[in-house]
C-alpha cells in the first residue's frame, strides 16, 4: 500500500482515535507526575533528525493525553548540537537541575556514548532513539533505535547475491561511519564478497569537512566496482547523491543505509532515484500500528515520518508501559522505570514487533530494503522486500 493510499484511507479516522486516546487516558486519572528528559540535535549538522525525533515523541505524548502510564509528564527538551561537546552539558543539566527520572533520544552515537556515562553514574535509565556504538555495560542503557553496525550487517547478504562482481565501500572518517560500515564490510566479505577498493579497505572521507565527493568518485571509476555501498546522513548525504548521480559512476548500483532518509531526500531530488537502502522502517509498511502511526502523524505534519520519528515514538511507548507498571498510589522512581522496562516483552511498533535483546538492551528486529521511486508525485522509500531480522 503506498503512503498516499495510506493517509487517504486514515485520514478521517484520525481525529476519532486521538479524541479517543485522550479520553482513556483521562479516564485513567492522573496518577501524579513524572519527568523525562529529552535531548536531541535542535542545531547544527543533524538538526532535521532531532527535529523528528523530538516530534515523535512529542506526537505519543499528544496523543496520550500527555500522560505516561497515567501521570502527567514534564517533558523538558535540551539541544544536543553536534556532539558530546554540547550533548554532555544539555544532559548534565537535565539530571542535576531538573532532577529527570528517565532520558530519551539522543541523536549521534558519540553524544550517547557520553551521556550514557553520566546516566549509569546517576542510575537514571536512559532510553536511546537513534543509532548508537554497541556498549560493553547497558544496565541503566535501553535503545529503540539499533546498533551502528546492523544496517550493514542485514543488507550484506542482499548485495553479494545480487552484485555480480566486486563492491566499492566509502564513508565518512568517524565513528557513525566506521560502525555503519564495518557491519557491512565484515559481513559481506565473510560471505566471499570482494571489494573493489585497491587496498581492499573502506575509503573514508574526512568528517564534517567533505562537500566536494568528485575526487572519491572519479577514484571510484578507475576501479572495477560493479556497485557502491555508502553511510551517509545529513547534508554530507545530499551532496553525495547528487555528486554521484553526475558522475563517471552514476551507471553503478548505489547502496546505502541512512542516505536517503528524511527531509535529505527533498533535496536529493531525482538524483536519488533507483538508491536501495537499507533501514528497519518504511512509511508504507502495512500494519495496524504503523497505519495509526502515519494517520497520526500526517495528521500534523506536511513531512513524511521517518525511523527517527518512530524510535522516538517507541521511545515514548516503552515509557509509557514501564511507567504504567509502577503500582498506583507509590512514587515513580528511576530504579523502578528501568526494572520494568527488562520486564516488558514484546513492543508493538510502526516497524512490526520487536523486543530488547537481553544482552545489548537494542531491539531484536526486522529490517528492510527499500527503494527511492515516484510514490503519485512525490519521492519515497518504497519497500521491496525484507531482508533479515538482526539483534540479540
Amino acid at each position: 500500500m503506498t503512503l498516499p493510499r495510506l493517509r487517504s484511507a486514515l485520514a478521517l479516522s484520525t481525529v476519532a482515535l486521538v479524541a479517543l486516546t485522550a479520553c482513556n487516558a483521562e479516564d485513567a486519572g492522573d496518577g501524579g507526575k513524572v519527568t523525562i528528559g529529552f535531548v536531541a540535535s535542535l542545531s547544527g549538522t543533524y538538526q532535521t533528525v532531532g527535529e523528528d525525533m523530538r516530534d515523535g515523541f512529542q506526537l505519543y505524548l499528544d496523543t496520550h493525553g500527555g500522560k505516561l502510564g497515567g501521570r502527567t509528564v514534564d517533558l523538558v527538551v535540551a539541544d544536543e548540537g553536534d556532539g558530546p561537546q554540547t550533548a554532555l552539558p544539555a544532559a548534565t543539566r537535565l539530571v542535576q537541575e531538573d532532577e529527570v527520572d528517565a532520558l530519551a533520544g539522543v541523536v549521534a552515537g558519540g553524544s550517547y556514548a557520553a551521556i550514557a556515562n553520566l546516566a549509569q553514574e546517576n542510575k537514571i535509565p536512559l532510553v536511546g532513539a537513534n543509532a548508537r556504538p554497541d556498549m560493553k555495560s547497558t544496565d541503566w542503557l535501553w535503545h529503540t533505535s539499533y546498533i551502528s553496525d546492523e544496517p550493514g550487517i542485514a543488507i550484506a547478504p542482499y548485495v553479494k547475491e545480487n552484485v555480480a562482481g566486486p563492491v566499492y565501500a566509502i564513508g565518512p572518517d568517524y565513528q557513525g561511519g566506521h560502525d555503519e560500515l564495518r557491519g557491512f564490510v565484515d559481513t559481506y566479505t565473510k560471505l566471499g564478497g570482494v571489494l573493489a577498493n585497491p587496498d581492499g579497505k573502506t575509503r573514508w572521507t574526512p568528517f564534517p569537512g567533505t562537500s566536494d565527493f568528485l575526487p572519491y568518485l572519479n577514484e571510484i571509476a578507475q576501479t572495477n566496482a560493479k556497485a557502491v555501498y555508502c553511510f551517509y546522513a545529513g547534508k554530507a548525504a545530499v551532496d553525495f547523491v547528487k555528486q554521484y548521480a553526475q558522475s563517471d559512476v552514476a551507471d553503478l548500483p548505489l547502496y546505502g543505509a541512512f542516505l536517503t532518509e528524511g527531509a535529505i531526500l527533498d533535496a536529493q531530488g531525482d538524483s536519488a532515484k533507483g538508491i536501495r537502502n537499507v533501514l528497519n522502517y518504511s512509511p508504507d509498511l502495512d500494519n495496524p500500528a504503523n497505519r495509526t502511526f502515519v494517520a497520526e502523524w500526517s495528521a500534523r505534519h506536511d513531512r513524511q515520518p521517518t525511523t527517527f520519528a518512530m524510535a522516538s515514538y517507541d521511545a515514548a511507548a516503552v515509557l509509557d508501559r514501564a511507567i504504567a507498571a509502577v503500582p498506583a498510589g507509590q512514587d515513580v522512581s528511576p530504579e523502578l522505570i528501568n526494572n520494568a522496562i527488562g520486564a516488558l516483552g514484546t513492543i508493538d511498533s510502526p516497524r512490526g514487533p520487536w523486543q530488547f535483546s537481553p544482552k545489548t538492551h537494542s531491539p531484536i528486529q526486522r529490517w528492510y530494503l527499500r527503494e527511492v521511486a515516484l510514490d503519485g508525485t512525490k519521492l519515497s522509500n518504497l519497500l521491496v522486500e525484507d531482508l533479515a531480522t538482526v539483534g540479540g
